[in-house]
């Protein structure tokens, strides 16, 4: 038997078969819901009031453990926090103009009488004077070549892109292109004229598969239970949306988009596609498809040009993946002298140690901690968050996004209350609170738990045991690294000496930190603004080292040993 489910405000109904849970009605309805654990009933974040209609009673209830047993009216107590989608870059996102997708006029010459030279060769011929050789005919674009070369005499536009040809038409075409970072929190997308440098419009959203999990394997477990579906069909929409969103911005058509890239860690790449992440998350947890892919757009759920190219960047291995890529793209890490540290700090977090000639990356299971997940007032960079907290004169102070009255604490926020915690003396180094088990941010209602607390030691350990395994699997000293930079939307706004003081990233290294922005997003816009970064991308992902630390019989020691914010201490 099928039950009705109406959510309010949003005035959206949908009917769910008996036993549904309202999460479930909730994902089927096509609404945004933040449900960090995955629908384990942990976070607490689907928390809601429910009542049969025409009762007056409400009751309260996670939406995640409650099953539909009859029509049912509900109103989400927490709403999903209007997320702040870092879309700037402080590495290369433009170099040589040399875009993806061309625009040229060509002559066509006619047939020699007496010949037989087909009009595709003949065009073909023209482009290759005009510097773009192109691959075997576009069937699709053959139909109607002969009438349009009749009709223009054979003076006629062409749209190239990847070796193809795109488009072909009498008057001058507009061209575009959109780029995208696919994260596990959030999505940037950016809109480029193919013909012009710059962007012309940029937008960010909350990645939609959020309400399966904040972490990829709370994703990975959601699709092997129930398969990809929903899970590719989600953030695909949700890619389109944002594409409409920026061509709306801009004035300009989707139709008119030839080419699109995507850059996202393994998990969100083989989930976008809709591959089984079964590999991933067994040993020797290795990807399915880790190569270069160019691929009709509209097979994906792109409402573009019929003809668009999508360009899915290459993935390193298991969870270091094309965003990864994207980063030393960004960073020019082919042509890089100095023994550099990239990190890219979420809720998966990447390393990549290195410089032109050698580099190690790995992937360090930092859990979703610094994106706010499984923290207990934790919440992502939105307004009402904490996002500073510092001392003055001993006494404790924050700020709040929006300058609003607080209503949770995010990464970076909570990167410098514990650093905070740890200058008074209120938190030792072994991560005991003195004070009990919860410390309060003054009156504003948010607090720090001993939980909270173990939860930012196993994220910084994970992360801080990578660093050092991969310096000795190159063989070099932490102290030669010369510049450590610091990519992704927490990177972005952590306090270096917050990081430094928990032990998040080496003290010596303070000086050397440098923040790039999304790096991933520049990365994956640069394979569009310039066609060299493509095979410099497979490069980039075929020659660096891929480390597995759950395979190494030392990372455990070595996690255990970064456990700790300090060595002076015993662990309680």
């Amino acid at each position: 038997m099928n039950y009705s489910v109406n959510f309010i405000p949003e005035g959206r109904t949908v009917l769910v078969p008996a036993g549904t849970t309202l999460l479930q009605a909730r994902i089927a309805a096509r609404l945004s819901t933040d449900a960090p654990c995955g629908g384990k009933g942990s976070c607490g974040k689907c928390a809601a009031v429910l009542r049969a209609p025409g009762d007056e009673r409400w009751r309260r209830a996670l939406m995640c453990q409650t099953a539909v047993e009859g029509d049912l009216e509900v109103r989400v107590l927490r709403g999903g926090e209007e997320l702040r989608v870092l879309t700037e870059s402080a590495g290369q996102a433009m170099r040589n103009w040399n875009p993806a997708v061309r625009v040229v006029r060509v002559t066509v010459p006619p047939c020699v009488r007496g010949e037989s030279t087909s009009d595709w060769s003949r065009l073909a011929g023209a482009l290759a004077e005009a510097g773009m050789e192109v691959s075997g005919p576009n069937l699709r674009l053959c139909a109607g070549l002969g009438a349009l070369l009749a009709e223009t005499k054979g003076e006629i536009w062409a749209v190239t892109g990847g070796g193809r040809v795109l488009e072909l038409v009498a008057e001058r075409p507009e061209a575009y292109m959109a780029a995208f970072d696919l994260g596990t929190t959030s999505i940037a997308g950016y809109l480029m004229d193919a013909g012009a440098q710059g962007v012309l419009a940029s937008a960010g959203m909350r990645n939609p598969q959020t309400q399966f999990g904040a972490d990829v394997i709370s994703r990975a477990d959601c699709a092997l239970r129930c398969g990809t579906g929903e899970l590719s069909g989600c953030v695909r929409r949700a890619l389109d949306e944002l594409l409409r969103r920026m061509c709306d911005q801009a004035g300009v058509s989707p139709g008119r988009v030839f080419a699109v890239s995507l850059a996202g860690n393994t998990a969100m790449h083989h989930l976008f596609f809709g591959i089984s992440p079964d590999s991933l998350v067994k040993a020797p947890y290795n990807p399915t498809v880790s190569q270069p892919l160019v691929l009709r757009a509209t097979d994906w759920g792109m409402g573009v040009h019929p003809e668009a190219l999508l360009f899915a960047l290459p993935v390193i291995g298991g969870y270091v993946g094309a965003d990864t890529v994207a980063c030393l793209i960004s960073g020019d890490w082919l042509r890089r002298e100095k023994l550099t540290l990239m990190i890219d700090i979420g809720t998966n977090g990447e390393l990549v140690l290195g410089d032109k000639r050698r580099r190690v990356a790995c992937a360090a299971a930092a859990g979703p901690a610094f994106e706010g997940a499984k923290i207990a007032c934790g919440m992502r960079g939105a307004d009402g968050a904490v996002d500073r907290v510092w001392l003055r004169d001993g006494a404790l102070c924050w700020h709040v996004i929006g300058e609003d009255h607080a209503k949770g604490i995010c990464g970076s926020g909570l990167v410098d209350l514990v650093a905070a915690l740890l200058e008074t003396g209120e938190l030792d180094g072994t991560g005991r609170l003195m004070g009990g088990e919860r410390y309060e941010l003054g009156d504003t209602g948010v607090y720090l738990t001993q939980k909270d607390v173990r939860e930012v030691q196993l994220a910084k350990a994970a992360i801080a045991a990578g660093l050092r395994l991969m310096a000795q699997r190159l063989g070099v000293a932490i102290g030669d690294i010369r510049e450590v930079d610091i990519a992704g939307a927490f990177g972005n706004c952590i306090n270096p000496d917050s990081a430094c003081a928990i032990g998040l990233i080496p003290a010596e290294l303070r000086d050397a930190i440098v923040p790039v922005g999304n790096a991933a997003g520049a990365g994956a816009r640069l394979v569009l603004t310039d066609a060299d970064a493509w095979p410099e991308a497979e490069r980039l992902a075929r020659e660096t080292e891929f480390m597995e630390l759950a395979t190494l019989a030392r990372f455990q020691d070595e996690f255990v040993e970064q456990l700790n914010f300090s060595d002076d201490e015993e662990e309680d």
